[in-house]
């Protein structure tokens, strides 16, 4: 799912392409994507696009006369931009925006349909699609720690948590952790000041130093290949690789659909987190550290 940097990354490049264009065509071509009735895309069209907000893993495309059209890519949407004369062919596209400096395709992979568009208007309607969480490149660390111990979870639903920080998901928590040099599992509750200054500076350098690594992939051009796993990640989705850090194999707990990525060496003092599929399969044969891992 794209995250803070990828949002951002996004909105600054429609920005930078569409602002003062108007729409000139609206077209959804999958009947699930479009999850509002009140107004139709039509009323859409003609309308010069404002300015693109990002609201936590959300952008809000702003036209003119306060309607705002509102796209959640969720895990596999995507936004692909092609200029005049070009077009994207396939079953993935969902809705197609024309202006006239080209069009922008919402698509996902797959065939489970959980991206979506919403059209409001007025900003108290668009205010219902913040889910409260602080910004946190735009927070000091003193509210960064009176969220963070605002309710007993471990770290990594925390920081992932919409209601509490805005724009973290599963791939950047990882990094972030794996930088603070923190499990995954443990308690906001028993994070003392130090611990929690170490969290929050690895927060603020992670996101930051991603978004500047995309923007600079992108340069001036449209990101085309936006993905929550890069070569250049310490941890997340490099299960078995080494860690970049201390060379241990990552490790991973799966759960549901996801999956944490955590170097045991760095961050839990050579201890494995128990993995539910695998450690209820080899029960007492469970490695309960790397060294017993590796041995």
């Amino acid at each position: 799912m794209p995250e803070l940097p990828d949002v951002v990354v996004y909105q600054e490049g429609l920005e930078a392409m569409l602002a003062g264009e108007p729409l000139e065509r609206f077209q959804v071509h999958s009947p699930f994507v479009l999850r509002s009735v009140e107004h139709p895309p039509s009323e859409l069209v003609g309308r010069r696009l404002v300015g693109v907000r990002r609201i936590g893993k959300r952008l809000a495309l702003e036209f003119e006369g306060g309607y705002f059209l509102v796209i959640h890519l969720m895990i596999a949407g995507r936004l692909k931009w092609r200029p005049p004369g070009k077009t994207l062919k396939g079953r993935g596209t969902l809705a197609e925006l024309g202006f006239p400096r080209g069009t922008l395709y919402l698509t996902e992979a797959g065939t489970t349909r959980r991206a979506s568009l919403h059209i409001v208007v007025g900003e108290e309607a668009l205010a219902e699609f913040s889910r409260g969480g602080l910004e946190v490149l735009d927070t000091g660390l003193e509210e960064f720690a009176a969220r963070l111990r605002s309710e007993n979870h471990t770290i990594k639903r925390s920081l992932t948590d919409p209601r509490l920080f805005s724009g973290i998901g599963n791939a950047y928590s990882d990094e972030i952790l794996h930088r603070a040099r923190l499990s995954p599992l443990q308690l906001t509750s028993r994070m003392d000041d130090d611990t929690i200054a170490r969290l929050y500076q690895a927060t603020q350098e992670t996101l930051r130093e991603w978004t500047a690594r995309l923007r600079a992939e992108v340069g001036e051009g449209f990101p085309e290949k936006v993905t929550a796993f890069h070569e250049e990640m310490a941890v997340h989705g490099r299960f078995r690789q080494p860690c970049p850090v201390c060379g241990t194999p990552v490790q991973r707990i799966r759960y549901a659909e996801n999956e944490t990525n955590y170097c045991a060496r760095c961050q839990t003092g050579g201890r494995l987190l128990a993995d539910r599929a695998m450690s209820r399969l080899l029960k007492d044969d469970w490695p309960r550290s790397i060294d017993e891992l590796d041995a």
